[in-house]
């Protein structure tokens, strides 16, 4: 049995994670950590306030015994600069990470990325550049497992209540692009199925893009 935190599930994919987690029978208990409250009630579930995730030193006492983290916490790189996006993405994830793996040293992290991360950290797209230099810290933490998902667009899991605009007005697209471009799709159940299903992985270190997602998430 899993008992695993997850962040950001007051956005899209952390809502989503969640959801399929609270409806697993291999998911024992969750506890979400986040700046607002979720406002979901379940018996699975327990829930921590965090204020400022650059300094997650206060939740350490009660982070102990959990085997995975689901961590979906993530901002708009749109209109930052590079120093506050890497602040609120690289300074911010390896914080909270580092915090964990003190902890739970045999502990499963799952890290939302996004398709087209640059692991070379040396590309001209910013956000890429950022999110590689993330991965690739992760990696190097002394966890049991780190898996980086690299989802491309994600189809929203139908009656959820943090499903972007964007979806919402475009959706009605969705079948015609996922029939030319499949390879960029995956649905928000595949996502968090497959971050439940990493547990069960023999690999302790490994990026996982959209194919890799889908596949996993029907293993």
């Amino acid at each position: 049995m899993i008992k695993a935190i997850i962040t950001g599930s007051t956005g899209m994919v952390g809502e989503g994670v969640l959801h399929e987690c609270l409806q697993h029978p291999d998911v024992s208990e969750v506890l979400v950590i986040n700046r607002k409250p979720c406002n979901i009630i379940h018996h699975k579930l327990n829930e921590i306030i965090l204020q400022d995730f650059l300094n997650p030193d206060s939740i350490s006492p009660v982070v102990i015994g959990y085997d995975a983290c689901y961590f979906c916490l993530g901002v708009t790189s749109l209109g930052k600069k590079e120093p506050e996006y890497n602040t609120l993405t690289y300074d911010l994830t390896i914080n909270f990470a580092k915090v964990l793996v003190k902890q739970n040293p045999e502990m499963t992290f799952c890290y939302v990325s996004g398709q087209g991360t640059d692991s070379s950290e040396s590309g001209r797209i910013m956000w890429a550049r950022v999110k590689g230099k993330t991965e690739n810290a992760l990696m190097k933490l002394p966890f049991k497992k780190v898996f980086a998902f690299r989802p491309g667009f994600i189809i929203p899991t139908p009656g959820l209540k943090n499903t972007l605009s964007l979806y919402k007005w475009f959706g009605f697209l969705v079948p015609v692009f996922k029939k030319l471009f499949p390879s960029s799709f995956s649905t928000l159940r595949d996502v968090g199925l497959a971050m439940i299903k990493t547990q069960s992985l023999d690999h302790n270190r490994s990026v996982l893009e959209v194919k890799d997602i889908n596949k996993l998430a029907h293993k």
